[in-house]
């Protein structure tokens, strides 16, 4: 993608923060990955994959885009789920600009309902972003957006595929239009404000989720235990334990002869290796913690950090 200033340079410098939000599986950690144009956001077709805000960072000649993919907008069935939902909620507050995406192919429903009370109160520009339009006709698009715009006052509505990248070009030059007058405030080259270990850590949870059957994923967290560059070796050492809430999720990450850990890990080595640029040693470990998810200090411990946001 390339959107170069042609025609006046003297055009100051853009930037600001976007907001992605919609409810969970809507595609929006797809659409960060294809607008930084690297994996910094795991994707899964299991709902309420994402539970921190992942921020990326799109730097073009003449402005800087930042990125806030938040985990999916839901109703809370537990603690973890409440966090999930404060992050979303919040990041409402701190941005220029909200994006806020929904299935092309769920239409308007009770999720998007809520959502769209929760935008009531939002002072930012919001625009409506129908993703996979590749998947319904154009006659049902139209119904779409016309049932949308009775529903709410957006600033633009654009519909997209994220995965074919139909649109993206336009819908970045309209979010581009928006942004105040800023500086730059990541380097060129940084695609994301999360440390390497954080990025680690949710590809080893992406292919675990990929992997694993439906009573795996809202129960399973991966913690870094290591990660340590070994010059002479000519790779990096990465020990990660992936925690599961009952000894039954314990037996099924591990598989039959420890084969589904296996491919866990085999998988996930392909990703960090891609990420990282060198060879990777990964240990993986399965640890059983019993409701973790209910538990504020192993919810610190695994990185969900309430009072950061």
């Amino acid at each position: 993608m390339n959107f170069n200033n042609q025609g006046n340079n003297n055009e100051s410098h853009k930037s600001g923060f976007i907001s992605i939000i919609g409810r969970p599986n809507v595609g929006k950690s797809t659409f960060l990955n294809r607008v930084i144009g690297q994996k910094i956001a795991i994707m899964s077709d299991k709902p309420q994959t994402t539970r921190n805000k992942v921020q990326g960072v799109l730097t073009l000649d003449d402005s800087q885009l930042i990125f806030i993919d938040t985990p999916g907008i839901h109703k809370p069935k537990h603690r973890l789920g409440d966090f999930m939902m404060k992050v979303a909620q919040n990041t409402l507050k701190e941005v220029d600009l909200v994006l806020f995406m929904v299935n092309a192919q769920e239409g308007y429903g009770r999720g998007e309902e809520f959502i769209i009370e929760k935008l009531q109160n939002v002072k930012t520009p919001v625009f409506l972003v129908i993703n996979k339009i590749d998947l319904i006709h154009p006659d049902a698009l139209l119904k779409l957006i016309e049932s949308y715009n009775e529903k709410f006052n957006f600033a633009e509505i654009v519909p997209i595929s994220a995965l074919e990248g139909n649109n993206i070009e336009k819908l970045l030059e309209q979010i581009k239009e928006k942004m105040p007058e800023g500086p730059q405030f990541y380097p060129a080259d940084q695609v994301t404000d999360h440390p390497e270990r954080f990025i680690v850590s949710e590809l080893i949870r992406e292919k675990a989720l990929h992997l694993t059957r439906e009573e795996i994923p809202h129960s399973l967290a991966v913690v870094i235990e290591k990660m340590e560059r070994q010059p002479e070796k000519e790779m990096v050492h990465v020990m990660a334990t992936i925690i599961v809430e009952r000894d039954s999720q314990k037996g099924i990450i591990i598989g039959k002869q420890g084969g589904m850990l296996k491919e866990i890990g085999k998988r996930a080595r392909h990703d960090i290796e891609n990420l990282l640029g060198t060879k990777v040693f990964l240990e993986l470990w399965v640890k059983v913690q019993k409701d973790w998810r209910n538990k504020a200090t192993q919810l610190r411990d695994f990185g969900f950090r309430e009072d950061e946001y």
